[in-house]
Order: structure tokens, then sequence, then C-alpha cells
């Protein structure tokens, strides 16, 4: 059995499929890497969302200790004890 050799079109066929999935290759690689960024911006949001729940869970479960409560008033709404006095830092 004699073997033909190959046509000039059936090798142009075979290198336009290898530079086409080449080309293909290389922009699933570059969707990998953006997806994988996408993810770790994600994750990181994830991670933010989770310690602010945790937060406001304690918050609900010690919401009635004298503490919290004491430090609210003087954080949030500026009050003081009877008696005692705050200073202020106007050098700035």
């Amino acid at each position: 059995m004699k073997l033909k050799r190959a046509s000039i079109f059936t090798k142009i066929v075979i290198l336009a499929l290898i530079v086409y999935a080449a080309i293909m290759l290389i922009n699933t690689r570059a969707r990998v890497a953006e997806a994988a960024a996408d993810r770790a911006v994600l994750q990181a949001r994830v991670d933010r969302m989770l310690q602010e729940n945790a937060e406001l869970e304690y918050d609900i479960d010690h919401a009635g200790d004298p503490e919290i409560i004491a430090e609210i008033a003087r954080s949030k709404l500026g009050l003081v004890k009877p008696g005692e006095k705050i200073f202020y830092d106007i050098s700035n």
C-alpha cells in the first residue's frame, strides 16, 4: 500500500486548527485568572461580612449588659456620669 503525501490544503487546515486551539487556550487562561481574582475579592468581602456578623451577634447577646450600655452612651451619645469631667484636645 502506497501512502499519499498530505496535500498543502490539509497542512493549512491542520495549522489553522493548531493556531485556533492555542488562541482558545490563551483566552481560557486569561478568563481563569480573572475568575480567580474575582474569587479573591469576593472571599475578602465574605470574610468582612462574617466578622461584622460576629460583632453584631455579640452586640445583640450583650445588649442588656450595663457596661455595654454605658460605653454606647459615652461614645455615641456623649453622655457622662454625674461629677465626671471631659477634656477635649483642641490643639490639632
